[in-house]
C-alpha cells in the first residue's frame, strides 16, 4: 500500500491491481471511494486493461490464434510494483510476464502514475510497447464514488451533471455484456442526469461518442461535488450496482465486443494500436 498526501487530498494505492483503495476530502474528512463491500461490489476503483469490457466468450483473437482473456482484462488482478513514490507521486508499473503472455501474446510495461496536484487526483495510465511488432489494447477507468456524501442523505438527491447538454444515446448491452446494436435515448434536464436506484436496472449507461469531457457528481442539497475530467478518453461507461451506495464514473478507451465480434484484435472497434518502440499516456483528473 502507498499514501500520498497534499493539503487537500489523501490517497492510498493498493499493489494489488494499481488500485487506488481510498481518496479523503480533508477539509470535510469524507471518504469518497467505495469501500469495496464484498457482498454487494468487490472493488474500489481497478483498472482496465488490456482490454475494456467483456469479449465473446473470453475469446481474445490475434493473427489467427484465440487466447482466453477475461472481463475487463488480468491488470486489476495483477500484483504491480512500486516503481517510485514520494509524499505527492506513485508510480505503479506491471510488466508482461509469462502469466500475461498466454493470454495476450504481446509484450508491454503498463504504469499507473498518481499525483496529487492542489485538490486533484491525476491518474495517468502509461502502456510501453516492448515488443517487435505494433502492439493493440483498451484501457479504461472504473472508479466507484460513494453516494450521498453523507450519512442521512439520499441516493436520489443527488445529479451527474455533465460539461456540455447534449444529446445522449446508451449503447445497449446484452445480458452477457455485449453490445446489441440497438441504443437508447438518456434524457438530461439541461446538462443534469438525476440519480435513481432503478437508472442501473439495465446495466451501465455506455457512451461511446461523448461530447463532455468532465461530469461533476453533486448534491441537491449540499454544495461538496467531485468532477472527473478525461479530456483525452472518447467513451464514458456510468453504472452503479442497482441499490447499492456508489456511482462509477468510467472514461475508457475502448469497450466489450458487439454480440458478433470482430475477427482479430487490430479490427475491434475501438481499439489502441501502438507502434513498436513507442509509449502512450493518457491522464484523467478526480478532484473537489
Amino acid at each position: 500500500m502507498v499514501t500520498i498526501e497534499n493539503e487537500f487530498l489523501k490517497a492510498s494505492i493498493s499493489s494489488k491491481g494499481g488500485q487506488l483503495t481510498s481518496l479523503i476530502n480533508k477539509a470535510s474528512q469524507t471518504e469518497l471511494i467505495w469501500q469495496a463491500n464484498e457482498q454487494i461490489w468487490p472493488w474500489h476503483a481497478p483498472n482496465l486493461f488490456p482490454i475494456v469490457g467483456g469479449l465473446v466468450n473470453n475469446e481474445l483473437r490475434v493473427n489467427g490464434t484465440t487466447y482466453n482473456l477475461s472481463r475487463h482484462g488480468f491488470a486489476r488482478q495483477s500484483d504491480f510494483s512500486i516503481a517510485e513514490a514520494n509524499p505527492h507521486h506513485a508510480d505503479l508499473a506491471l510488466h508482461c510476464n509469462e502469466q500475461t503472455l498466454a493470454v495476450y501474446p504481446y509484450k508491454f510495461a503498463f504504469h499507473i502514475l498518481y499525483d496529487l496536484i492542489d485538490n486533484a487526483l491525476r491518474i495517468t495510465y502509461k502502456v510501453i510497447n516492448l515488443d517487435d511488432k505494433a502492439i493493440y489494447f483498451s484501457v479504461g477507468a472504473h472508479p466507484a464514488f460513494n453516494v450521498p456524501f453523507n450519512n442521512g442523505d439520499n441516493y436520489e438527491d443527488y445529479f451527474i451533471e455533465f460539461e456540455v447538454a447534449e444529446e445522449l444515446n446508451s449503447h445497449v448491452l446484452s445480458a452477457e455484456g455485449y453490445f446489441t446494436g440497438e441504443t437508447t435515448p438518456i434524457k438530461l434536464e439541461g446538462k443534469k442526469l438525476a440519480l435513481t436506484r432503478n437508472l442501473f436496472d439495465n446495466d451501465a449507461l455506455v457512451f461511446k461518442n461523448i461530447q463532455s469531457k468532465v461530469v461533476t457528481i453533486k448534491s441537491a442539497k449540499f454544495d461538496q461535488s467531485i468532477t472527473v475530467e478525461y479530456p483525452h478518453y472518447n467513451h464514458l461507461g456510468i453504472w452503479a450496482k442497482p441499490g447499492a451506495n456508489f456511482v462509477c464514473i468510467e472514461p475508457w478507451l475502448g469497450y466489450a465486443d458487439d454480440v458478433v465480434p470482430a475477427s482479430d484484435i487490430s479490427e475491434k472497434p475501438a481499439i489502441q494500436k501502438l507502434e513498436k518502440g513507442h509509449v502512450f499516456e493518457s491522464p484523467y483528473y478526480i478532484s473537489i
